[in-house]
């Protein structure tokens, strides 16, 4: 197999910035216009100049009702906890994620067959997708800790072998994210600048990245520039909201010290187009709960 140009270098000397090589919102397949789908013109608009788009009440709350019996029925079970695929606070030993949710659970597994979901991944990303990552994120009150900035992107270039940035996320709330709570920031545009971090991957990264991560983080001079630039954006909303958002946002969240918990599915849509090759810069793959390498497309 040929190789793959490396069009966004990471984890090297020194930081470098990279302006976008990519589409934000990618032409359908037949009419290289905006392929079809439940976003209108005017939240496609929003996506590209902003790299996100939240959508209200996406969800009814009785389908929230089920969705956080099963996340509790999840969180409870010691086959779960004792499973690698869940991240545990180093502090509280509290389960913090659960990975590959979609497979361990057919509860959550309707929820990426869902036409109000996997239809907009497929409208922004202009293809048929697949899912890269799937985990639920809890965030129990009273000191779980947040996520550092960063661009996804930047991780699932260097460390899983995701060629294009043609892939996006969803986070769904399935409490009320407030602004007191951890919930999470992005600077707006950021997604049209790759920032390719400096350093090395360790070997086997993801056993401490999923905790904290530390390889693949921008400098601080770095983030106040993009912060300076475009600004932060904290989104807040009920459960059954979604966030849409671009791989390469520059995003993050806060720690929750308040009593009041957050709990979010996060699933990661990649297009059948753009599937991961070899790492680009990391010594090996990380696992595929982490990285999928199933390119089967949603059904």
């Amino acid at each position: 197999m040929a190789a793959v140009t490396d069009l966004y270098p990471t984890r090297g000397t020194h930081e470098e910035t990279v302006p976008r090589r990519d589409p934000v919102v990618w032409p359908g397949p037949a009419s290289g216009a905006a392929a079809p789908g439940p976003i209108d013109a005017a939240g496609l608009a929003g996506y590209e100049r902003d790299g996100f788009l939240t959508v209200d009440e996406m969800l009814t709350p009785a389908e929230v009702q089920v969705l956080r019996a099963e996340l509790d029925r999840l969180m409870a079970d010691p086959a779960v906890r004792a499973d690698e695929r869940a991240v545990v606070e180093p502090h509280s030993q509290d389960v913090r994620s659960v990975f590959e949710v979609h497979r361990i659970s057919e509860v959550f597994a309707r929820l990426v067959r869902d036409p109000r979901v996997v239809g907009r991944a497929r409208q922004i990303l202009g293809s048929d997708v697949y899912v890269h990552q799937s985990r639920v994120n809890v965030k129990p009150g009273f000191g779980a800790s947040g996520f550092y900035w960063h661009s996804d992107f930047e991780t699932w270039h260097a460390e899983d072998g995701l060629p294009r940035m043609r892939t996006v996320s969803v986070s769904i709330a399935l409490t009320e994210n407030l602004d007191t709570n951890g919930g999470l920031m992005i600077m707006p545009g950021s997604h049209r600048t790759f920032l390719g971090c400096a350093g090395v991957t360790p070997r086997d990264n993801y056993k401490r990245s999923l905790r904290m991560q530390e390889a693949g983080t921008p400098s601080d001079g770095a983030l106040a520039e993009l912060a300076g630039r475009h600004g932060i954006r904290l989104f807040t909303g009920a459960a059954g909201s979604a966030t849409w958002f671009d791989c390469n946002c520059m995003h993050g969240s806060g720690d929750n010290i308040t009593p009041f918990p957050r709990s979010n599915v996060f699933i990661v849509f990649n297009s059948v187009e753009n599937a991961a090759v070899e790492p680009f810069a990391a010594p090996s793959r990380r696992p595929e709960f982490v990285g999928a390498r199933d390119f089967t497309p949603v059904g």
